[in-house]
């Protein structure tokens, strides 16, 4: 093992947002203290208490000439622009480790608009647009675009989504997994998003006014991209560099699902792991560009994290760009990380607007004599750099920017990390229904504890992710208390997320009107919602985040823990699959002819959630748990195809496991069984036949949960992996390996081992 970690460095930018079409006119506007925020014109805000936004001026068809939801044009456009900046000939690039890695909170919420407002308004409903609606769908049709077949993956981390995207793409990178990462966040306006907050009584009445009257935000839409590269692909081929990503923090609140800490805890927390994973002391950073939302509340525990960590440092300076773009959410972390970048190669460092005279001196006493920089740039030499996310959820990112090289000491963790828990939540089919569902009834929430007055908060999704969440730690032996609760994350995967919520906000707000969005319902809408509920029923304070990537998001969820095991953030991890099904999806996929009389009459529907905990052999140790099997080896490959496209073809399958088989250190003949996908899509169950009979010529037991609890998605994904590690003590081989599919033609596999 090397003694330091590889270096990862940015090669290109992509900018699109409310101060310009491109990277060169946002920062123009951004340094010289310009706003983009105006009135909104995307919809009718008269009966509004607020009417401004930040929104893109560049239509669906000038972003893109394709057919997608405006969130993915968004990204398209600003992509397109950082490939570009980066002089990266694709034609002459192994494409299969070029990734795609993206951070959004509201995803395919025009798609969802429009859909559900033509149905209102009694035209046809477009069945194209649900297939834009999903978060999932997002880096596949982006890497589908560019001919990109690297890892995709969506976090849905809300307003942290950004900033966690381009640490992935890092993590990734050093773990040996890829070679390139296009790397960022997206967001588009919309009215869920504007409805949402208005019913929170969160958007200010007038341009957002960040550490300073701090009386709400204001809404933006965007997307920034980054191309991060190794420095040994970027050197061989002589590329520019603007910059190294040094490391990156990740921490949960544990304490409110919209509110942050008011000590400002989780946020310390996410900044000091960013600094050590970086090898830098915090003073040695020049300049901060903060969350800095414009709420009350947000800037105080802001304004206190940074006191507390920084103190008397007049030399540091600090700004929050969200004054003159608004607040991008999903975007927000990707566009203030391109605005920081530019800022170390420029020499100066953009300001916070709107600052009267009165305003500046209040500024002073709030500061505690750090630097904040008020309506105008200033010159600054910055060799260092953060950038801040903090999200509903209460989900923390920061992440550090260097102009020079540093070495970072490699403190990769190569020992066996075991599955030592699990807690599966599965559906059952009552007599005479055509699908699977769980039972999630007060009642067995009460076996565990749960109070009504917690529950009553819960939309359906979240549910089933803290059930499964429970009894996961009760099998696994494992009680949070302050002594561990640092050291235990926590990772989400999901193909649709709470769509049905999602769904019953957007269609109240098309009857009712954006004024009277629910403030119960939308915070349930994130996706990243359901982790933040289980953080907060559990005190769990460590890595936090949420993937949605299609229906192997439950085994992608496994991978990203393992990661942060080896990374060395945690010692335990919670990994999960989970997906819903109302009455809603099941007309959602039939309408799709997934289900129904479509072409693929064989699916049946189902929903649950499953988590497994897993362990370094450290703690396992410590802690004398049981072992149900090791994780041994892992991979995720695709071929580029559109998101629609459920089979394709096995030669990403293939690559999977052969990948995966190669991690573990053992040939595929050592695996004795594979628990497979086979779920009545006759396309996809033949893709798996193929990849199974191309590999184990002479034939392999091939086991299938989905006849026990139907299509389940992420959570069957998942269930296939528990299924496997209880099956393992029984088995007469050693290995065993589970395999699932996401549409847009991405595949993984992991290799389980005899604990």
């Amino acid at each position: 093992m090397s003694d330091s970690i590889k270096r990862c460095v940015v090669t290109g930018l992509g900018l699109v947002c409310a101060l310009g079409d491109d990277a060169a006119s946002c920062a123009a506007s951004a340094f010289s203290g310009k706003s983009g925020i105006k009135d909104v014109e995307s919809f009718d805000t008269a009966n509004c208490y607020s009417h401004k936004g930040a929104e893109v001026a560049l239509t669906d068809e000038q972003l893109c000439s394709e057919k997608y939801d405006r969130t993915t044009l968004l990204c398209i456009k600003a992509a397109g622009e950082a490939l570009a900046d980066s002089g990266i000939d694709l034609g002459n690039e192994d494409r299969t480790k070029i990734g795609v890695i993206l951070g959004t909170c509201i995803g395919g919420a025009a798609s969802i608009d429009k859909y559900y407002t033509d149905s209102f308004e009694g035209r046809p409903a477009d069945k194209e647009d649900i297939k834009r609606m999903p978060a999932s769908a997002i880096a596949n049709n982006v890497a589908y675009h560019f001919g990109l077949d690297g890892i995709t993956a969506n976090i849905v981390n809300a307003c942290a989504a950004g900033t966690m995207s381009l640490a992935g793409a890092c993590d990734m990178i050093r773990a040996g997994k890829a070679d390139v990462f296009v790397a960022g966040g997206c967001d588009s306006f919309s009215s869920l998003a504007y409805a949402g907050f208005h019913a929170l009584h969160a958007l200010s009445e007038d341009v957002c006014s960040p550490f300073n009257h701090s009386n709400g935000i204001t809404i933006g839409e965007g997307s920034g991209v980054l191309i991060i590269e190794s420095y040994e692909h970027a050197a061989a081929r002589g590329a520019k560099i603007y910059c190294d990503v040094l490391g990156a923090g990740v921490s949960s609140d544990a304490y409110h699902i919209t509110a942050p800490r008011p000590d400002g805890e989780g946020q310390m927390s996410a900044i000091r792991r960013a600094a050590f994973n970086s090898g830098v002391d915090l003073s040695e950073i020049d300049y901060i560009n903060a969350h800095g939302t414009g709420t009350s509340k947000n800037d105080e525990a802001e304004f206190l994290s940074l006191r507390t960590l920084f103190g008397n440092r007049p030399d540091l300076a600090v700004s929050s760009t969200k004054s003159m773009n608004g607040h991008c959410l999903g975007a927000a972390g990707s566009i203030e990380a391109v605005l920081t970048i530019e800022a170390m190669n420029r020499g100066e460092v953009p300001p916070t607007t709107g600052y009267s005279s009165d305003d500046i001196e209040a500024l002073r006493e709030k500061s505690g004599g750090i630097g904040f920089v008020a309506n105008d740039k200033q010159a600054k030499d910055v060799k260092l750099a953060m950038s801040n996310s903090f999200a509903f959820g209460g989900n923390n990112a920061s992440i550090i920017f260097s102009k020079e090289p540093r070495e970072i000491k490699n403190v990769r963790n190569t020992d066996p990390i075991y599955i030592t828990g699990i807690g599966e939540v599965t559906g059952t089919k009552a007599e005479g229904a055509s699908d699977f569902r769980a039972d999630v009834s007060p009642e067995v929430f009460k076996q565990h504890e749960v109070k009504t007055a917690f529950l009553r908060k819960l939309d359906r999704f979240s549910e089933l992710v803290l059930l499964s969440g429970i009894v996961a730690l009760e099998d696994a032996g494992i009680k949070v208390d302050d002594t561990n609760a640092d050291d235990i994350g926590i990772v989400i995967g999901t193909s649709d997320g709470p769509i049905t919520e999602i769904v019953n906000f957007q269609k109240l707000v098309i009857e009712k009107g954006i004024e009277n969005g629910s403030a119960f319902m939308f915070p349930n809408t994130v996706y990243n919602a359901a982790g933040g509920y289980l953080s907060i029923f559990t005190g769990i304070k460590g890595y936090n985040i949420t993937v949605a990537n299609g229906f192997q998001a439950g085994l992608q969820s496994v991978m990203n823990a393992c990661e942060a095991i080896r990374r060395g953030d945690e010692n335990v991890m919670l990994a999960n699959g989970t997906d819903e099904l109302t009455d809603i999806e099941a007309e959602l996929y039939k309408n799709l002819g997934f289900t129904g009389n479509g072409k693929d009459t064989g699916v049946v529907l189902g929903e649950g959630s499953v988590t497994l905990i897993l362990e370094s052999s450290k703690a396992a140790a410590e802690r004398g748990s049981k072992k149900y099997a090791q994780v041994a080896g892992y991979s995720i490959a695709r071929h580029s195809a559109p998101y629609d496209e459920i089979g394709g073809t096995d030669e990403a399958l293939v690559r999977a496991i052969e990948e995966a088989v190669s991690d573990a250190g053992i040939r595929a003949g050592d695996i004795k069984t594979v628990y497979g996908f086979a779920n009545g899509i006759k396309s996809l169950d033949d893709v798996l036949d193929r990849a199974v009979s191309r590999i184990w010529k002479d034939g392999i037991e091939v086991k299938n949960v989905r006849s026990e609890s139907g299509e389940a998605r992420a959570a069957s994904a998942a269930l296939s992996l528990a299924k496997a590690a209880k099956e393992m003590d029984a088995s007469e081989g050693d290995y065993s390996i589970a395999v699932s599919f996401g549409a847009g033609g991405i595949y993984s596999a992991i290799v389980l081992k005899k604990a």
